[in-house]
Parts: structure tokens; sequence; C-alpha cells
């Protein structure tokens, strides 16, 4: 099986543990574009967990060669909620257990980065300046 069509079985297996794919290009890294379920103000942790894990299991059952995984959420097409990111290396260390999934968790939470819209300072602002509504 080709580099290429081991990332095209990725799409539907990312479906298949709830990722709304919105496209994947299987380069190295592997850039993946999601729509999340949650258009809130944070990524929502779920998903990428379960993001990760379809990964995991494509590269446990030999589907997939890891490579970094650099992910795009967006709330709407073109509206980016945040990005975050998992390196090759994390992957090789779960499957040989040098790290726990807690630390591969954790590492991966540590990249992630959330887009600050236009509205969003005033958001802040509102939240903790109690004058900012006067």
């Amino acid at each position: 099986m080709t580099g290429d069509e081991r990332t095209a079985d990725l799409e539907p297996e990312l479906r298949s543990y709830g990722v709304s794919v919105e496209s994947i290009d299987g380069g190295d890294p592997l850039e993946l574009t999601y729509m999340t379920a949650f258009p809130g103000r944070e990524i929502h942790r779920g998903e990428i967990g379960r993001a990760l894990n379809a990964l995991i299991e494509q590269a446990e059952a030999d589907e997939w060669d890891p490579v970094r995984v650099e992910g795009t959420v967006v709330r709407s097409p073109g509206d980016v909620l945040g990005t975050w990111r998992a390196e090759a290396e994390w992957f090789e260390a779960l499957a040989s257990y040098e790290i726990s999934e807690t630390e591969f968790s954790a590492r991966v939470l540590d990249t992630v980065s959330h887009e600050t819209g236009a509205g969003d300072e005033d958001d802040d602002r509102s939240e903790t300046d109690p004058e900012a509504d006067r």
C-alpha cells in the first residue's frame, strides 16, 4: 500500500470517530482540518482525542506511518478556532510504551493555540472589567 492510499484511508477512519474532516493532506506533516461540533471560544479536548485515537489505531494496525500532525479546527469554513500538533516521535514513544497515554495527551494539549477574532478582545474585557458595561 502506498503512502497516498494510506492517507486516503485516514479520512473515513477519522469520520468513524466523529471527526468532521474538512480537508486532509497526507504529506509530512499530515495537515488535518476539521469542523468542530463545539464552536465556542476554545478547542474541545475530546475532539482532539478522537482524532488522535483514530490515528493511533491506524498506526497500530500498520495502516499509517506516523508523521507530524498539524490540526486546524474551524467553526465554519474559513473561520479558524485554533490549532494543535502531535509529533511523529510522540506517536512512536506511545507505541513503544516509552510514554503513557496521559503524557502523550499532555504534550499535544501543550501545543494548542487559539485564534483571537476581532470580537474576542471586547468579550474578554467585559468579562474581567466591571466598568466595561457602563
